[in-house]
């Protein structure tokens, strides 16, 4: 009997070893040696094969840098892209105890754009009401400005396939100026893209062109912190100097972020105005030259839709004093155009 027990002992002793050692090799530690590779289809359709690999590891989670995660057991996994970007991957490997390991990669995504939305100004007449509505008014639009906007042909008209703004000296509504702004809101607005304006803009001292952009949620969030951006504007004190600017919180007013360069002939000659907006980055540019570079992030407001505004503005805070012998003066739109 005593022999019995002393086996018995002998056994049990010998399958807690067992189980002790079988525990200490069943990855409770942490994953160790995490490789993360990512290959880019060459077709240009946006997928890109993920492999991660790591000793003592029995899952991954990967974070694609958009907003999307999943959970890879195997570590492999292939995944399509939507936009054009370079994107932040990033993976976590897990072990059987729950400890981790985290390594990221970039990949830089180029996806064929196509057009978007457009509006050609071909038709003869008012602009088109289903791309454009207006501003009305002369309260001076929160810049002090001394035009009075209307949705009269006198100053907003397509003729010859080009849409032409016109600011003339005339009274008006308590106003002296009339002009037009012209706005796509509730009409068309997106969010990232490329943007391509082909305008003249006119001369003449204190006339302020715009071609520029809102957040729609402007109504239920009041500028800056709607967010906005001004693709190119031009103060006729100031011939050939283009402004490239964001507004958002903290930067807006006199301290907002942009930059200038000198355009040659822009009063005289159509030039592009053009805008690349992505997740991870804004620039706005004249022609192919680059006027201006904002790193987008969470942290400003420049992540969901926004519409267009082209206007006419007369003097205000930025067009400054106007030239007495001003009578008229015309900002001409070949064409607006979006694409992703």
């Amino acid at each position: 009997m005593r022999k019995f027990s002393f086996l018995f002992l002998i056994v049990m002793s010998v399958l807690q070893s067992c189980s002790k050692s079988s525990g200490n090799d069943s990855g409770a530690g942490a994953p160790t040696n995490l490789q993360v590779t990512a290959v880019v289809n060459p077709d240009n359709s946006g997928n890109v094969l993920f492999t991660a690999t790591a000793t003592n590891a029995v899952s991954y989670e990967f974070n694609f840098g958009n907003g999307s995660f999943l959970v890879v057991p195997s570590g492999v996994q292939t995944y399509k892209y939507t936009a054009t970007d370079t994107y932040t991957v990033t993976v976590v490997a897990k072990s059987v105890s729950g400890q981790t390991v985290n390594k990221s990669v970039q990949v830089t995504i180029n996806l064929p754009v196509a057009l978007f939305w457009s509006d050609e100004f071909n038709t003869d007449g008012p602009p088109d009401p289903t791309k454009w509505g207006y501003d009305l008014g002369g309260d001076g639009w929160g810049n002090s400005e001394l035009q009075y906007y209307t949705n009269r042909a006198e100053n907003a008209i397509v003729q010859g396939g080009i849409l032409k703004i016109k600011a003339l000296k005339e009274t008006f509504g308590g106003r002296i100026y009339t002009s037009a702004r012209l706005l796509s809101l509730n009409k068309f607005a997106f969010t990232y893209g490329k943007v391509e304006v082909r305008a003249k803009i006119p001369s003449g001292v204190g006339t302020w062109p715009a071609i520029w952009m809102l957040g729609s949620n402007i109504t239920t969030t009041p500028w800056p912190a709607c967010g906005e951006i001004d693709i190119m504007e031009h103060r006729g004190s100031e011939l050939n100097k283009i402004f490239g600017t964001l507004h958002y919180p903290g930067r807006s007013g006199g301290t907002a972020d942009g930059r200038t360069i000198t355009l040659a002939n822009a009063t005289t000659e159509f030039h592009i105005y053009k805008l690349e907006w992505s997740r991870s980055e804004i620039k706005i540019y004249a022609n192919d030259q680059l006027v201006h570079t904002v790193i987008n992030s969470t942290a400003i407001p420049f992540n969901r839709d926004f519409f267009f505004i082209l206007n006419l503005a007369m003097g205000g805070t930025f067009g400054g004093s106007v030239d007495p012998a001003f009578s008229n003066a015309t900002m001409e739109v070949d064409y607006v155009r979006v694409y992703k």
